[in-house]
């Protein structure tokens, strides 16, 4: 390992991949530096963070968030320079000194500043499937004009990552399939009527791994597996026909690569985010990241299935939606976050969560995804007329 001090920039830090990323960080504090952290609005979190990690930045996502932290700051004496909004995170994305950025904010609200840190050269370290979903062209030309490294957090992808010759590069080297792990989630064995009064907190309740309440409802879905799906073609260079989802519902094997010659490679380990985070924290070396090894004979037996398109509709419009091209992809993203958002609030049913999705698509026209404009344009219908969907009780229960 260098004996440079790797400073690290996280996106999204209270969360659950940004909290445990500075685990991570914690154990190699002589190795790794928090060097500038991001949070929403949760002030009390950030300050807490803060204290433990003194970072140079904070980043709140308003001016008044922002303001309160920073009083409490300089109440307890520390020099931490908070900054707000969209102009500080891309700021401190791209700030000369950083090494490193984990993309850890949740959904559309973590693509410019992770693009910005890919425009800027840095390690990025993508727990953000959102940047590729949305901009996947865009965001793999930055890389590659910068020189950025770009390594993957999802467990999945970074399973992939793991299991190719050469990474991202890797494609092109006897590779005849993904086979792209997928829990099922909570629901895996139910009926497809029985989903009709499923409560958030039903949805939130995920059997293996601990997340936010938006990528737990999407992984009840399945619409988080078709967003990853999406995103393995964009790093893998990979035609979405040869990526197979296979449930499997141990989440020991995270994901698994067929070569041409019948191998395949799997890479397997405890459902524990801090594996994919020191992984690419310590890349191309390997850190210490908490996690217990894998006991082989407490997983005892290892069980796979197709996926039902049927019961999981939003998988099939994933796969659609990147067939169709253009920025059908980011109208897909942008009606699956305002739909998820009523569902949690309790404004629409978990069925009409993938209604919702499927209407916005027929109605909102892809535009050629050549430009971050065209993009953000079809983001911001696509909300529009979800959440005109979402506010008309008769149509989004169609």
């Amino acid at each position: 390992m260098t004996s440079k001090t790797v400073k690290v920039c996280i996106l999204g830090a209270p969360g659950t991949i940004g909290l445990n990323t500075l685990d991570v960080i914690r154990r190699h504090s002589d190795t790794y530096e928090a060097f500038a952290l991001s949070a929403n609005n949760n002030v009390d979190s950030m300050l807490d963070l803060c204290r433990e990690f003194t970072p140079r930045f904070a980043v709140m996502a308003d001016e008044d968030a922002a303001e309160r932290l920073s009083k409490a700051l300089k109440t307890a004496g520390m020099g931490t320079e908070v900054l707000s909004g969209r102009g500080g995170l891309e700021m401190i994305a791209a700030h000369a000194e950083v090494d490193s950025v984990m993309a850890a904010i949740v959904g559309a609200a973590g693509l410019l500043p992770t693009l910005a840190a890919a425009r800027a050269g840095k390690r990025v370290m993508l727990a953000n499937k959102e940047s590729l979903v949305m901009s996947g062209q865009l965001f793999m030309d930055a890389v590659s004009d910068s020189g950025a490294e770009l390594l993957p957090i999802d467990s999945e992808h970074n399973a992939i990552f793991q299991c190719m010759p050469n990474g991202l590069d890797g494609i092109n080297a006897g590779v005849s399939e993904i086979l792209l792990t997928a829990s099922g989630g909570p629901f895996r064995t139910h009926s497809y009527e029985s989903l009709q009064g499923v409560t958030p907190e039903q949805a939130c309740a995920h059997p293996n791994w601990v997340m936010g309440r938006k990528i737990s409802v999407d992984s009840a879905t399945m619409m988080n597996k078709g967003l990853e799906v999406i995103e393995a073609c964009w790093l893998f260079g990979i035609e979405s026909q040869r990526i197979q989802v296979v449930v499997h519902p141990q989440s020991v094997i995270h994901s698994m690569v067929s070569y041409n010659d019948g191998s395949v490679l799997a890479q397997m380990g405890n459902p524990d985010m801090r594996t994919p985070i020191a992984y690419a924290l310590g890349w191309p070396e390997r850190i210490d990241s908490g996690v217990e090894p894998l006991d082989i004979f407490a997983a005892a037996r290892l069980d796979f299935e197709q996926p039902d398109f049927d019961r999981f509709p939003c998988l099939r419009l994933a796969y659609e939606a990147y067939e169709a091209g253009g920025t059908a992809t980011a109208i897909l993203n942008a009606a699956n976050e305002i739909a998820v958002s009523a569902f949690l609030d309790k404004q629409i049913g978990f069925l009409q969560i993938a209604s919702v999705i499927e209407q916005t698509l027929k109605a909102v026209p892809s535009l050629a995804s050549s430009n971050l404009d065209a993009v953000l344009q079809s983001d911001t219908e696509a909300r529009d007329y979800a959440q005109g969907l979402v506010s008309d009780g008769k149509r989004a229960m169609q």
